[in-house]
């Protein structure tokens, strides 16, 4: 179970943390980042065979994550009935909205410079992808600290299944995670499938 809110130690070491972590994924050689985002891809690939979601929310890549988009692509030639879709930020203060995405949305980019669909329909999405720049042993994860997805998880109603993807350098011991962050249900790394929720097993597709 989280702690209280961060104090400034707190902030102090997951900030410490996070630069760390995405120094060391900037650093991959494109040959291994290549070779690593491949292992990954084929167990996220398995996991989502076992549990199959009606609607799937993924995060476009940023600062050298991991690319979910081959895998969509596919997923989508795959299974004409499967929704994908991407997180697009309104208001700093409130929960992200997710937006209907295909191969062939028209895009725009948001203040970081990150892409999201110009429009698209509105979805919730059942399983939801999210970069790691850091995880640990309970499942909490650390992102680039303002707060989104643990915003957007809390207020998804039922909440989706929460996977993380991340390389194994980004496993950590603790995160040092605060009242407010929320564990994630697994991670998936080059190494394969760490689960933190009985969710993961019991989860089966909704018709």
């Amino acid at each position: 179970m989280a702690s209280g809110p961060p104090n400034g130690t707190q902030d102090t070491q997951r900030d410490a943390l996070r630069r760390a972590r995405i120094a060391a994924r900037e650093a991959l050689t494109p040959d291994e980042h290549r070779r690593l985002s491949q292992r990954i891809e084929t167990h996220l690939a398995a996991l989502l065979a076992r549990h199959p979601p009606r609607i799937l929310g993924f995060c476009w890549p940023y600062r050298a994550e991991f690319d979910c988009r081959p895998l969509m692509i596919r997923l989508l030639a795959a299974d004409c009935t499967l929704r994908v879709c991407l997180p697009v930020v309104r208001t700093p203060e409130l929960p992200m909205e997710f937006r209907a995405w295909t191969p062939h949305s028209a895009m725009q980019t948001d203040r970081y410079g990150i892409p999201h669909p110009a429009a698209g329909e509105p979805l919730s999405p059942d399983v939801l992808l999210m970069p790691v720049n850091a995880f640990d042993a309970q499942g909490y994860r650390l992102g680039y600290g303002a707060g989104y997805f643990d915003r957007t998880l809390a207020a998804l109603a039922p909440p989706p299944l929460s996977i993380g993807i991340g390389f194994e350098l980004a496993r950590i011991a603790s995160i040092h995670p605060a009242s407010h962050d929320i564990p994630l249900d697994a991670v998936v790394t080059e190494a394969g499938v760490s689960v933190f929720s009985p969710r993961i097993q019991s989860l089966t597709r909704r018709e």
